[in-house]
């Protein structure tokens, strides 16, 4: 079933956790490019979607945040742009079945559009790329995701709407302000998100990255404050980072991050997942929470 029928049936959604923080436990050192994994370490990246679907997720996120031409040239990668994300989405769409959801995941470019470091064209060159090669891998959906510049983000959604028929979610990274309203670094609010990527077509917005639960709490209330039904979904950290012996620590436990989890669905949020620092621990108990 389509998740946009899933979600008109009044289901609450799951989707999975962080991904760089399992390959990290895996051994990906840094400065290695994570996508390449899909390639040289397919057995590692389909356990680590396996664990999701078991703890509960219906959605599972490919390793393919990165795998633009534009991120993967950085590593000498840009002529395997294909391989790898074809490779990506087959590895998942195995773990999941032919029933299961899996979410080809697209990240920002890195370049800026206002700063003249690449064109509208060559954007939507690379993201149309990348969703082809996702849907063909078995993707049904393509998650345009950790995006602040919503120029960027619209083009992402618009060249999914164009080379796929996958359901196509954005999600933009939101910081609070002093006055207790949110923004990204670009200075989009929730608000305006919501108006400029329904118009972009997306078919689901949403909020992930850069923010502990409790502040989604505010992001998906500012989005419904703008758009009561377009179906929303929230991806929050496990907290905001210590650095700690060099490596990032999260201090949201799973009990902390699915004691929010009630707010979320009372706020309006259809999906629910985590981003940087959750585990399959972390959606075992987010599960429990929602009900599942």
């Amino acid at each position: 079933m389509n998740i946009l029928d899933e979600i008109n049936l009044g289901k609450i959604l799951l989707s999975d956790g962080a991904l760089g923080t399992m390959l990290q436990s895996k051994g990906l050192q840094p400065g290695e490019c994570p996508e390449l994994w899909n390639i040289t370490h397919r057995d590692v990246l389909k356990e680590i979607g396996e664990s999701y679907l078991r703890a509960g997720s219906d959605i599972i996120t490919t390793n393919s945040f990165g795998g633009s031409r534009i991120k993967l040239s950085q590593y000498g990668l840009a002529d395997r742009t294909y391989e790898i994300n074809h490779a990506a989405a087959e590895i998942y769409r195995e773990a999941a079945g032919p029933e299961g959801h899996v979410a080809g995941s697209i990240g920002p470019t890195g370049k800026m559009l206002l700063m003249g470091d690449i064109t509208a064209g060559e954007m939507t060159e690379a993201f149309s790329e990348q969703a082809a090669a996702l849907e063909k891998g078995g993707a049904d959906i393509i998650i345009v995701e950790t995006m602040t510049d919503a120029d960027e983000a619209a083009l992402a959604v618009k060249a999914a709407r164009s080379v796929t028929n996958c359901t196509v979610i954005v999600t933009m990274t939101f910081s609070k302000d002093p006055d207790g309203g949110y923004h990204t670094m670009m200075g989009i609010s929730p608000e305006e998100m919501t108006f400029m990527m329904k118009e972009a077509g997306a078919h689901i917005i949403g909020s992930n990255c850069g923010n502990g639960i409790r502040e989604m709490i505010g992001i998906a209330r500012a989005v419904r404050s703008a758009d009561k039904n377009i179906p929303l979904i929230i991806q929050a950290n496990a907290g905001m980072p210590d650095l700690v012996d060099g490596k990032a620590v999260f201090h949201e436990t799973p009990a902390i991050m699915s004691s929010y989890i009630p707010e979320l669905i009372s706020a309006g949020v259809n999906i629910i997942g985590g981003c940087c620092g959750t585990t399959p621990a972390h959606i075992i108990e987010i599960a429990r929470s929602a009900g599942r």
